[in-house]
């Protein structure tokens, strides 16, 4: 249920209950509405972390990275100095020409969440994005998360089991069976 409802907000499966609304525009009420570009949507305003990172193999961890900014028309020189930021910022930057198949699954996470971030979405939407990581590591990744959104005001909507991750998030909602079951608010989030 979580998955479904985080990949529904997210663009990639339509839903047939509920609006969805994303950066104030409308684009699913009871299913899609006519004339919304889903695809530029998608690439403009939101940045998926996969829980299983869905890294293009034959791509190194810059490249992966990289081709999320130039199909959004960065340019090259730009695309490579933004994705070995992020790349850097993850504990990475050692690791820039390394394929999907020579990372360790948390380094092949940590390269789906630069990936996703590269584009400063207005949305990020995550499943799991701590699953594969170590405990500094996931504490690292969320800290690095939060203050991302602050700096591009960027909404979080993180899919986890593991609680302790979103501590200080400014509203944590609770799923069971596919139903919202409770909600906790934090006015100290970021």
């Amino acid at each position: 249920g979580k998955t479904t409802l985080l990949t529904s907000i997210g663009l990639i499966n339509e839903p047939t209950h509920g609006k969805v609304i994303i950066d104030g525009t409308t684009v699913a009420d009871e299913g899609w509405l006519p004339g919304i570009d889903l695809k530029r949507l998608r690439r403009e305003k939101l940045g998926f972390i996969f829980q299983h990172h869905n890294l293009i193999p034959f791509l190194s961890a810059l490249e992966n990275v990289m081709v999320a900014l130039e199909i959004n028309h960065l340019s090259g020189a730009e695309a490579k100095s933004r994705a070995t930021e992020l790349l850097a910022a993850l504990n990475l930057g050692h690791r820039l020409n390394n394929y999907p198949t020579a990372l360790s699954g948390g380094e092949a996470q940590r390269v789906a969440i630069a990936r996703a971030l590269a584009n400063k979405p207005k949305v990020i939407l995550a499943d799991e994005p701590t699953a594969a990581l170590d405990t500094e590591n996931g504490k690292n990744v969320m800290s690095l998360l939060k203050s991302l959104a602050v700096e591009n005001h960027s909404a979080i909507l993180v899919v986890t089991h593991d609680h302790r991750m979103v501590e200080g998030f400014d509203r944590i909602f609770h799923v069971s069976d596919g139903r919202i079951a409770g909600e906790e608010t934090n006015s100290d989030g970021n």
